[in-house]
């Protein structure tokens, strides 16, 4: 909306008339890094409802629309504080080291690449795509008995596979080797 330019000279005015008090009003209301933010706040509503202002009752409006903008500003603080209560929380609590579990998943992934890509394409389709037998054996365009066969000896290399990749971590290999192959 366009406001005409005795209304622009109106509200500069007003703005240059009423600033002090709107201005003292809110200092006395939040501290003063938050005041300025304010102030510009309610000036900025002021010059965008211009229109509804009450010009004889300028003031207590002004004021009002204080009210209404410290009332935000009080919600945007409370928000702010529980947010930073809860990020406090959240880092306070342990965090498992998990860069064994990193190199583990780097292992198995280094397994997976180095099998054929018929051994991964079948898995690929086991696995990932959730695929039924019937489905998966279209796919690879063989009969679903073959299938079967080539899903079993494709998850006993990658077992074997994955128990040479892991063999730093043999308390882990047991848990990769079910987890990969035991479907």
């Amino acid at each position: 909306m366009v406001i005409p330019i005795d209304d622009e000279q109106s509200y500069t005015d007003s703005y240059r008339l009423h600033f002090a008090a709107v201005e003292s009003y809110i200092r006395r209301r939040v501290n003063a890094d938050a005041a300025p933010d304010v102030v510009a706040e309610v000036f900025t509503v002021a010059w965008r409802r211009w229109h509804e202002a009450p010009r004889e009752r300028l003031l207590p409006w002004l004021y009002g629309v204080a009210r209404l903008t410290l009332a935000n500003a009080y919600r945007d603080e409370r928000r702010r504080a529980q947010l930073a209560g809860s990020l406090a929380e959240v880092t306070a609590e342990h965090v498992a080291d998990h860069a064994a579990d990193v190199t583990e998943r780097l292992a198995v992934a280094a397994a997976f690449d180095g099998m054929n890509p018929a051994d991964q394409e079948v898995l690929r389709l086991d696995i990932w795509e959730g695929l039924p037998p019937r489905d998966a054996a279209v796919v690879l365009g063989c009969t679903t008995a073959a299938f079967h066969v080539r899903l079993h000896r494709a998850r006993r290399r990658f077992r074997q596979a994955v128990t040479t990749a892991t063999e730093p971590f043999p308390a882990q290999q047991e848990v990769l080797a079910a987890e990969w192959g035991a479907r």
